[in-house]
């Protein structure tokens, strides 16, 4: 399968904020299954903590099991710039674990769980991004038929969380 949700436009891609109701298990296997599908939305990207935002338009394949999720896609912003995107999870028990391609530091580590109608990963940069190699990334069921992808990172200047991508996707 492919990563996860490759980093849009050298910046920070993917991840949906936000709990569901109710606790359940990453062992629930309609829960993954659920992502299956093409998806198309719009959302922002920043760069960097102090970047300016950027409107992005993207597409996703989602491939899902019951202990796998694989989204493969691009997205676009400012009209001539396409980034691919990936990102492969698999999940054990309560855990995720994975890997998202897409950064312009290269291939990340991503591991967290889930809680709700969301999968909460820590993601560990191959590189330096906005001072140290950590971010949070979320992936969010989001309805019936919608995704939410949300990124976090931290100023470095303020010590703040900052939102540097979210992007909110419906099946197609």
């Amino acid at each position: 399968m492919k990563s996860l949700a490759r980093f849009v436009l050298a910046g920070c891609l993917t991840a949906g904020a936000g709990a569901g109701a109710g606790a359940a298990h990453a062992d629930d296997p309609d829960f993954l299954r659920s992502f299956q599908g093409n998806f198309a939305g719009k959302g922002i990207v920043k760069v960097t903590t102090d970047a300016p935002t950027v409107n992005v338009s993207c597409h996703f394949n989602s491939d899902a099991t019951s202990s796998s999720l694989s989204l493969d896609g691009s997205c676009r912003g400012l009209i001539v710039v396409t980034r691919a995107i990936s990102a492969d999870l698999k999940s054990s028990g309560t855990k995720y674990t994975g890997t998202y391609v897409g950064s312009r530091t290269g291939p990340a580590q991503l591991s967290g769980s889930r809680s709700g109608n969301a999968i909460n990963l820590g993601i560990r940069w191959a590189k330096e991004v906005n001072g140290d190699r950590k971010a949070q990334m979320t992936v969010e069921k989001n309805g019936e038929n919608g995704m939410r992808l949300i990124v976090v990172d931290t100023d470095p200047k303020t010590g703040k969380s900052v939102v540097t991508t979210r992007i909110d996707l419906q099946r197609t």
